[in-house]
């Protein structure tokens, strides 16, 4: 080894390390908005929707039950209306119950599909949150650790090249 390392990428190093720390920051908000999304979904299905429609349904359910009040009382009536507005209340109203638990059912369908479709799709981002969080953190920690080496190691001044060894000198005298 001659001479000092040529050492001229350190820069690129650093300029690397600040890109995949800026990624990483720009990652981890992605990777959580897809879980808060899929959350959010589920919560609709399983709350909010679901107590949408339970409320539709009593209240179609209140409907139906005046409009059958009112068709008996319109064939008990002495008076020979025609019942046949009342009748078509009555049947309007079933159709709208119907409705409503053909719109539960989906949505319990729905549910269930979402859970089944969903989780797979979810185990890999699951997986990339975590290689995000531990091993990409550690990467940018390893590429901090040898840029500081490649500093250091810049800075260490070669050893100075051992001085040519004297040759002996012929100064020494023999003796008979």
């Amino acid at each position: 080894m001659a001479g000092q390392a040529q050492i001229t990428s350190v820069e690129a190093l650093e300029a690397f390390r600040a890109d995949l720390i800026i990624y990483l920051g720009q990652m981890r908000p992605v990777i959580d908005e897809v879980a808060s999304e899929m959350m959010r979904t589920k919560f609709w299905l399983q709350n909010e929707q679901r107590q949408v429609l339970e409320s539709q349904a009593r209240q179609r359910q209140r409907r139906l039950e005046e409009a059958q009040a009112e068709l008996f009382n319109a064939r008990l009536s002495t008076l020979q209306e025609s019942t046949i507005l009342q009748t078509m209340a009555v049947q309007k109203n079933q159709r709208a119950i119907q409705e409503t638990e053909q719109k539960l059912g989906r949505l319990k369908k729905w549910d269930r599909e979402l859970e089944n479709l969903a989780g797979p799709l979810l185990k890999p981002v699951d997986q990339l949150r975590g290689f995000l969080a531990t091993d990409m953190t550690k990467a940018v920690a390893y590429l901090n650790q040898a840029i500081q080496a490649l500093e250091a190691y810049k800075k260490v001044t070669p050893p100075a090249a051992p001085n040519a060894v004297a040759a002996p000198t012929d100064d020494t005298k023999t003796t008979p």
